[in-house]
């Protein structure tokens, strides 16, 4: 295990070899296309790829998401910097979100699966261009899990996990929510959670939970639930990084510890002082907060130094 602060800065501190060149990037599927950003570092040449996927709910490409006030940035600063250092990437809008709104035709027919699919899709796309040297997977948060899943399918070079979960999420929500609701509606919680995990729906819902537990998102939350993400990080068997900063107030530390012990082969970064959305803020709750929606915070140098070594470390193809 290293810790984050101190790795990988001469990949991100030196002045960039590499110019950043955004260009559209499109995932045609039967239901609609699915809209991302082609980051291509310049000059051209046979470079890696990284397939960046973004968070739970709301979040877009970029990793803004609507329930903040402002923007972070946090995705567009990585694709950024893996840019700068010669390898290119697609970030994306998922389905019902942002640009990719109409891929979605309702949030009832949404499923964990639609989304892993779609990653695996890119992946599938991005090899078959034959531009690439290799192809690597970043999930960040429940994206993570998403990766894990795509990246085994489609037999990825590598596989990032940034600020990713170990336990199910039905889990973590329980644990999140029960400390913030009354006795009541804290069992609620619990009953509603259980019939879920079990692919049921609840029979009843308090009003006070209903936008959480809408309906509509139901055969979501039964789709995902029925995934542990250790399990599945233990299940790849490609290159794999963890990176989890120590001050992260939405997934703890202890979730990475949980991954890289399913899967020992894993390299492990802890980078100290970074937070969810990958930048270095005290464990300050005000100041987390404020840092979701400030686009002039940049990105964490561990998480990019990270990532950039970790990729150039791979086994590199030739490219057609």
């Amino acid at each position: 295990m290293l810790a984050g602060a101190a790795l990988g800065l001469a990949s991100v501190c030196t002045a960039a070899e590499y110019t950043a060149l955004p260009r559209a990037a499109t995932l045609s599927t039967p239901s609609g296309d699915v809209q991302g950003t082609l980051m291509v570092p310049l000059p051209l040449g046979c470079a890696p790829v990284a397939l960046i996927i973004a968070g739970s709910g709301p979040t877009d490409r970029d990793g803004n998401s609507k329930l903040a006030p402002g923007a972070n940035n946090s995705l567009k600063m990585l694709a950024q910097a893996l840019a700068e250092a010669g390898i290119a990437s697609v970030r994306y809008d998922k389905r019902g979100i942002g640009a990719s709104a109409r891929a979605a035709a309702s949030e009832a027919q949404l499923r964990f699966e639609t989304y892993s699919g779609d990653a695996a899709a890119w992946v599938h796309q991005l090899r078959q261009e034959g531009r690439y040297s290799s192809v690597t997977v970043i999930g960040h948060s429940e994206g993570s899990l998403i990766g894990m899943l795509a990246a085994r399918a489609a037999k990825t070079d590598g596989f990032i996990s940034l600020s990713g979960p170990a336990e199910r999420a039905s889990l973590l929500l329980r644990r999140q929510l029960d400390s913030k609701l009354s006795a009541e509606l804290a069992q609620a919680n619990d009953r509603i959670l259980s019939a879920l995990e079990s692919g049921k729906r609840p029979a009843t819902l308090p009003t006070e939970l209903q936008a959480i537990y809408r309906p509509s998102v139901q055969p979501y939350m039964i789709s995902w639930f029925k995934y542990v993400p250790s399990q599945e990080f233990a299940k790849l068997r490609m290159p794999a990084l963890i990176v989890q900063g120590t001050t992260d107030i939405q997934v703890g530390a202890e979730q990475a510890t949980l991954l890289h012990k399913a899967n020992p082969a894993s390299r492990l970064v802890l980078a100290d002082g970074v937070n969810h959305v990958l930048k270095r803020v005290p464990a300050d709750m005000g100041q987390q907060m404020a840092s979701y929606s400030n686009p002039a915070l940049p990105l964490a140098p561990a998480v990019a130094g990270a990532a950039i070594d970790f990729i150039h470390g791979l086994p590199q193809r030739a490219c057609r």
